[in-house]
């Protein structure tokens, strides 16, 4: 090999960005979860599915795939459990009927996709990703998300196949919507959030989880998925003000989910969030009695938690 030649290769391979440590976190929402209030066999059902939606998701991060399917795949296994307000799960509205919203946000491109108030598609969180990749829109809503999920042959249920008979007993307020992020081998960051919204709701409410820069957002720098009272959650523009602040103040991760947080509080809301940074920085904070969430790195075991800090 001519000398030349061979500078120009070595100088181009240490050009070449360091594999990314392979990263996913997920949350299956934020309210009164506090140890001996749940029967032990719940509460490993719960830690069975997080972890299975974790080692959903980093198969498909480890075999190459990008965060975008991941975090799909993620939430997807959550919506398909009856335990999370997502999905089969969901909350019942004022009129009895499961009604959910579902996001999902690719980093480096900043597309995004998203459905609200749908009523008969079995994975919101599915729909959401068609929507970005396979329609010039970011959000559809009701019967319109609808047609369009049963236009890309997604899969369509009955109303009645979401109303579970625990949903149907509790009929409560819960915070329980589900996420992820997600960050994989080439740095690129995603993030996605599934929710079966408040109990009781009416009028079609839109909570923060179809709403990108709110309960969900992702770039360059971070990716977020948030869980709570969806009004603080808009009205602070959380998953954004997080990216702003790592971006304008040089807060750490930390700091930046911590603030973000406290000014959900201040305005007098509750609930959590997770975030994920490009270096691999965790971030789980809440504000409630206990928050499901967890996360997984390559070649490594889930790691779930449920109670306070």
């Amino acid at each position: 090999m001519q000398p030349i030649l061979a500078l120009v290769i070595l100088m181009l391979s240490a050009c070449q960005p360091a594999s990314s440590p392979v990263t996913l976190v997920v949350h299956g929402g934020a309210g009164r979860i506090v140890a001996g209030e749940m029967s032990p066999e719940v509460e490993r059902a719960y830690r069975d599915v997080l972890s299975e939606a974790l080692e959903r998701g980093l198969a498909i991060l480890e075999s190459g795939g990008t965060a975008v399917e991941a975090v799909v795949a993620a939430v997807q296994a959550m919506e398909d459990s009856p335990l999370f307000n997502a999905g089969r799960g969901a909350v019942l509205n004022a009129e009895g009927v499961a009604e959910m919203d579902a996001a999902v946000m690719d980093g480096v491109s900043r597309r995004a996709g998203a459905v609200a108030a749908v009523r008969t598609i079995r994975n919101p969180v599915v729909a959401a990703w068609r929507v970005m990749i396979a329609s010039p829109y970011v959000l559809l809503v009701a019967d319109g998300a609808e047609h369009f999920a049963a236009d890309q042959g997604l899969a369509i249920e009955p109303p009645a196949y979401f109303v579970t008979e625990r949903r149907y007993r509790q009929w409560q307020r819960a915070y329980d919507t589900v996420g992820a992020v997600a960050l994989d081998r080439h740095g690129r960051l995603a993030a996605a959030t599934s929710t079966g919204g408040i109990a009781g709701k009416r009028y079609r409410r839109v909570g923060d989880s179809a709403l990108i820069g709110a309960g969900t957002y992702a770039d360059e720098r971070v990716a977020v998925s948030a869980t709570g009272q969806g009004e603080y959650f808009i009205r602070t523009v959380t998953g954004h003000a997080i990216s702003a602040r790592l971006h304008h103040t040089g807060q750490s991760l930390a700091q930046a989910t911590k603030a973000a947080l406290a000014e959900v509080a201040r305005l007098g809301g509750e609930g959590g969030l997770i975030a994920l940074d490009r270096d691999g920085h965790i971030a789980m904070p809440f504000n409630t009695e206990g928050m499901y969430r967890g996360y997984i790195r390559a070649e490594e075991n889930p790691q779930v938690f449920l109670y306070g800090h």
